[in-house]
């Protein structure tokens, strides 16, 4: 059983993560966050702590935008965008038990004092912004880091944010 509770956007998010964990979940129900879901996250937040695992598409990163600046110390994972599509539709429901596990097992927090340790020219360097197959580079690298997919200014501020070292982005660009 994980300790923290899931935050997932909706239903068929929380059968998709019933067939790879033990976990409890609170469903968001899309951007609509009614007043009851965010009761809901607030108290799991103080006394369990949450993990914030939203669909890989820019509904779901408004979602966690929203409710990282609310909870600042919520932890993150992410599935990667090719693991979280089937049937033409995008989202958590879609991903495997084994993508699912794997997102968890790279849970991320957000450090609100960023490193700064990586810079635009360290994107370009490494053929992850600026080149035609940049974006799919930066998706798999995104994936191994465990901070999902990004456009670049994104990517960056992940990169600062959750606590990626050099040797952790050298390694997981080396892997590429």
């Amino acid at each position: 059983m994980i300790k923290e509770v899931l935050v997932v956007e909706g239903k068929m998010d929380v059968v998709a993560i019933n067939k790879a964990v033990e976990a409890d979940c609170i469903i968001t129900e899309g951007f609509n966050l009614k007043p009851g879901a965010l009761d809901s996250i607030e108290k799991a937040y103080k006394k369990r702590g949450i993990i914030i695992l939203t669909d890989p598409d820019s509904a779901g990163e408004r979602i966690r935008r929203f409710l990282t600046q609310r909870f600042p110390d919520a932890k993150h994972a992410f599935v990667p965008r090719e693991d979280a599509t089937a049937n033409n539709d995008i989202g958590i429901e879609q991903a495997s038990p084994e993508a699912i596990r794997t997102a968890l097992a790279k849970v991320r927090t957000m450090e609100w004092s960023p490193q700064n340790n990586f810079t635009g020219a360290d994107l370009l360097q490494a053929g992850i912004s600026g080149f035609p197959a940049a974006a799919e580079r930066r998706a798999r690298l995104g994936a191994a880091l465990g901070i999902g997919y990004a456009n670049a200014k994104t990517f960056l501020r992940r990169l600062n944010h959750y606590g990626i070292t050099r040797e952790e982005f050298d390694r997981a660009l080396a892997e590429l």
